[in-house]
């Protein structure tokens, strides 16, 4: 969407349009970057992955967060048969906007018997926040899918709360071309949405762990284990179980790292790890 031109003597900002786009393909044993492309203030870094672990890709924001007007275009790809991680190296903070909404549209694609790891960190909604974010994943037969997101309703370390602005955030999740599971949050007045007790009851934080793949439902017991006693476990679609936590910042990032290693080592045979990234 084209932003709306500034009235005359109006201070026009200088916005931020990033791009990210790679793709892995298998090379014999081993997974591969075969295409990049990077525009500021995206960047992807590619730290040395530990033993037995996929190539990891950092995404680095290196504006250090996102104000209103900006936005983030991310586009991922595992070709047949490939293994990749993808995460951050820290939170991703929005901060106040002037009017504006932050855009972030994110692109995934699963090729025939490839795995890949969605894992960013959390995303800090600071007050007066307006943010439009969309992750749409497609998946290939076969092909296999772990995907988690954060969202933290202020800055909780000072006590703010995210009370005014915005929230739109979507997920689709088509395999075979077909649409299997779509999801949606909506926020226009997160003051009332947050403390609502149906709603979020006064949490300050929420996340959501999924898994996509034929195997889906045998996992459910393994993700109820791995809840704990902020977080529920489901399957809302054939072939996808899915954990979501409610609570504070702290202990509900504690509980969705805790779920992490075990998930990895269950579904894909990958060490109990976290990506390096979310521990150092």
């Amino acid at each position: 969407m084209t932003e709306s031109p500034a009235p005359p003597g109006a201070v026009r900002h200088q916005r931020a349009e990033g791009v990210a786009e790679l793709r892995f393909e298998r090379d014999g044993v081993r997974s591969v970057l075969r295409h990049l492309y990077q525009s500021a203030p995206l960047r992807i870094l590619f730290p040395t992955p530990e033993p037995d672990e996929p190539p990891l890709a950092a995404l680095v924001n290196t504006a250090g967060g996102l104000a209103g007007g900006d936005s983030l275009r991310i586009a991922a790809t595992a070709g047949p048969g490939a293994t990749a991680t993808l995460c951050t190296p820290a939170a991703e903070k929005l901060y106040r906007s002037l009017g504006p909404e932050t855009r972030i549209a994110t692109a995934l694609r699963v090729e025939t018997g490839a795995v890949l790891e969605w894992l960013p960190q959390e995303t800090i909604l600071f007050d007066r926040a307006r943010l439009r974010r969309r992750l749409e994943v497609d998946l290939a037969p076969g092909a296999r899918l772990l995907a988690a997101e954060m969202l933290v309703f202020g800055r909780a370390a000072r006590g703010e709360r995210f009370d005014q602005g915005t929230l739109h955030d979507s997920w689709r999740l088509r395999v075979d071309g077909r649409l299997r599971w779509a999801d949606a949050l909506r926020l226009d007045d997160p003051a009332a949405a947050l403390a609502d007790r149906f709603g979020f009851a006064g949490a300050g934080s929420f996340a959501t762990l999924l898994y996509a793949g034929t195997d889906a439902a045998p996992r459910l017991p393994l993700l109820r284990d791995l809840a704990g006693p902020l977080g529920a476990a489901t399957v809302p679609r054939e072939g996808v179980v899915l954990i979501r936590w409610l609570g504070p910042a702290v202990p509900v990032r504690a509980a969705l790292a805790a779920a992490i290693p075990p998930l990895r080592a269950a579904l894909f045979g990958l060490p109990p790890l976290l990506p390096r990234l979310w521990t150092t």
